[in-house]
């Protein structure tokens, strides 16, 4: 195995139909958060994280994103005569990111099948996969933890949060392996980290064998392509990649097993309509430009709504 991780891989094939009538034109992707598309936040962790060769598994009407990171000769010479330096430097920032390639995922057929197509690219190394509608605060330093986890065990490494146990069947979801009755943790400095036994495609929360639910970060080995490859559609008739992390856990002598590795920084889904705005609120509130305003008008708001009487519910 290759001592260090630099390939980063970010499905962002799907349509968005959530966002429906915005994303008929525009990839749910490209949809602004504060002053900059959704999918730059996931570059830029992925970056963060040491992984600036990244590969963006795409579908049709995608072309914006692949603009977004290229260069503009018009845009930056008229910035320039302008002298709008602040401008042209977020241009140029957004184009000298990465070393972005493009690949169309061809059929809707499911994240496994996403994360398959990167397979010539990606080659016989480990390598990330981000989800492009999740952005995680301060998310670079802790996918950096996962690419640690990784070189420290051997292992894949999933990211989950702890949710409620009715929100089981929205998620794949692992079970640690039990040592003596308790979770077998990893021996490691950081976010607590378990060994993976099993995991499941949204199970119905009784038959949920935890409530840690996995959330759009993973660091595979290179071996779950050839898992991924005789992997049957499973549930929607899509190939799941939990499915084929299944087959890792349950084979660590051949494949190195899997650590899930708990998140506990704050992680908002763009696809969703309350995280995205949720999103640009807080990464508002924290701008170092229009922070401070925004801060005293949601002080403002939140008094303001304090005082207006609860609604009739007859009304």
């Amino acid at each position: 195995m290759v001592n260090r991780v630099t390939k980063a891989v970010i499905p962002a094939a799907g349509l968005g139909t959530r966002f429906l009538p915005a994303t008929k034109a525009i990839p749910k992707e490209m949809l602004p958060v504060v002053d900059r598309p959704a999918i730059q936040y996931v570059v830029e962790e992925a970056v963060a994280a040491g992984l600036d060769d990244v590969l963006m598994v795409t579908g049709r009407n995608k072309t914006p994103l692949e603009n977004h990171f290229d260069r503009v000769a018009e845009l930056e010479e008229t910035l320039d005569a302008r002298g709008d330096e602040a401008k042209l430097d977020a241009v140029r920032f957004a184009q000298n990111l990465a070393d972005v390639h493009y690949l169309r995922q061809g059929a809707p057929l499911g994240l496994g099948h996403a994360v398959l197509r990167a397979r010539q690219h990606v080659g016989n190394e480990a390598f990330g996969v981000l989800l492009g509608d999740d952005i995680i605060i301060g998310g670079g330093a802790f996918m950096k933890e996962m690419i640690d986890v990784h070189l420290r065990t051997g292992a894949s490494v999933v990211a989950v949060q702890e949710v409620p146990m009715e929100q089981t069947s929205s998620y794949g979801v692992v079970a640690p392996c039990l040592r003596d009755g308790e979770p077998a943790t990893v021996d490691h400095d950081g976010h607590p980290a378990v060994w993976v036994s099993n995991l499941v495609e949204k199970p119905a929360p009784a038959d949920a064998p935890s409530n840690l639910a996995i959330v759009g970060r993973y660091v595979l080995r290179p071996e779950v392509f050839e898992v991924l490859a005789r992997t049957e559609p499973g549930r929607g008739g899509e190939i799941q990649l939990t499915d084929a992390l299944q087959e890792l856990a349950a084979n660590p002598e051949r494949y190195g097993g899997v650590v899930a590795l708990t998140l506990n920084e704050r992680r908002y889904d763009t696809g969703n309509k309350v995280d995205y705005l949720k999103a640009n609120i807080e990464l508002a509130a924290k701008h170092p430009e229009i922070g401070a305003e925004i801060r005293a008008w949601l002080r403002d708001e939140a008094a303001a709504l304090g005082r207006e009487p609860e609604p009739d519910a007859g009304a």
